[in-house]
């Protein structure tokens, strides 16, 4: 029913959020809490945003067969973040999601980029088209996840 992601800690000298994350899985019964009846109401509402990303989110895990204890977010109290940090062995995933066509690079995520010492950032999106941002950013459309993302093994 829900996913509780924990934060990811590294010793960055910020002060990281320590408080795990929800998302509720099935974004048809999230839409039922807020009481969306329809189309029209779910895209007018503020959580649309949240919704997206807690499919989206979710439809990624299960592409990878991530499992509970592999998943992590992680954040500073100053605002940077990263949505989803997979972690198995020594193989580490991660990723932005943003429900717009028109990805572009944000002040987040060059910091996560910069504080994480990320080799790659994978952003999902909700356009039709992958393509590569700034490198080391992959803008990978969601249409595309089957397709473009292979299971972890």
């Amino acid at each position: 029913m829900v996913r509780r992601l924990l934060p990811w800690h590294e010793n960055i000298g910020k002060r990281q959020v320590k408080a795990p994350k929800i998302y509720v899985r099935d974004s048809g019964v999230l839409h039922a809490l807020l009481g969306l009846a329809g189309p029209d109401s779910i895209e007018s509402h503020p959580k649309v945003g949240a919704s997206w990303e807690g499919y989206a989110l979710d439809s990624v895990v299960a592409r990878l067969g991530a499992r509970p204890e592999e998943c992590f977010f992680w954040r500073t109290h100053t605002g940077a973040e990263l949505d989803l940090l997979v972690i198995r062995g020594r193989t580490r995933l991660e990723f932005e999601f943003k429900r717009t066509s028109a990805p572009m690079l944000t002040r987040s995520m060059h910091a996560s980029l910069e504080d994480l010492k990320l080799d790659r950032l994978v952003l999902v999106h909700a356009g039709r088209h992958t393509f590569d941002l700034k490198p080391p950013v992959r803008a990978l459309a969601f249409s595309r996840i089957l397709e473009d993302l292979e299971p972890l093994r």
